[in-house]
C-alpha cells in the first residue's frame, strides 16, 4: 500500500511540476510578473546547468547522474526506509529529480521561474521540482535524525533496566 502512496506523490510532483512549467513558457516566455512587491516574483529563466545555473551546457552529464541518483534513490526507498517521513522525503526527491529531467530531455534545459527576492542575498531563481528536491532533503535529514534519537533511546532505556534488574538481584 505504502508502494501506492509514494507513486502517487511522485508523479502529483512532477505533474505540478510540469504543468507550472508549461505555463510559464506558454503566459510567461522572456518575462516577470510580480507577484508581492519585493517578495516574490515569476521569472522565466533557462538553466541550463545544474543546481543554480553551475556547469552550464553539460545536460548529458546531468542526465546521466540523475538517472543513476532517482535509480539509488528508488532502490534505498524500497528496500530500506520503513518510516513515513523517510518515505516521503524521499518521493519528493524522485519526483523533483523527475521532473528536472523531463526538461532537459524535451528542451535541453531547465525551466526556472520562481524568484524569491526578500533577500538580497538570494539571487537564485528556481522552479517545483527544485523545491520538491530541496524539502525532501530537508525532510529527510529530520527522519534521520529522528530515528537516530529513537534508537539511541532505545538502546539508552534498554541498558538502563538491565542495570536496574541485575542490581534489585543483588539486593536480595
Amino acid at each position: 500500500m505504502w508502494m501506492i502512496l509514494v507513486g502517487a506523490l511522485i508523479l502529483g510532483v512532477i505533474a505540478l511540476d510540469q504543468i507550472s512549467k508549461a505555463l510559464v513558457l506558454n503566459f510567461l516566455y522572456e518575462g516577470q510578473v510580480v507577484l508581492i512587491s519585493g517578495v516574490l516574483n515569476f521569472t522565466y529563466v533557462e538553466n541550463r546547468g545544474m543546481a543554480f545555473g553551475l556547469l552550464s551546457d553539460h545536460r548529458w552529464i546531468f542526465m546521466v547522474l540523475s538517472v543513476l541518483g532517482i535509480t539509488l534513490v528508488g532502490f534505498y526507498l524500497y528496500r530500506f526506509v520503513k518510516s513515513t517521513l523517510g518515505r516521503v522525503s524521499l518521493a519528493l526527491i524522485i519526483g523533483g529529480g523527475i521532473g528536472n529531467m523531463i526538461d532537459r530531455i524535451s528542451l535541453g534545459f531547465v525551466v526556472d521561474f520562481i524568484d524569491f527576492c526578500l533577500f538580497d542575498f538570494w539571487v537564485w531563481v528556481f522552479n517545483v521540482a527544485d523545491a520538491a528536491v530541496c524539502v525532501g532533503a530537508a525532510l529527510f535529514a529530520l527522519d534521520l535524525i529522528l530515528e537516530t534519537v529513537k534508537d539511541y533511546k532505545k538502546s539508552h532505556n534498554g541498558s538502563e533496566k538491565t542495570q536496574k534488574s541485575g542490581e534489585g538481584k543483588n539486593d536480595g
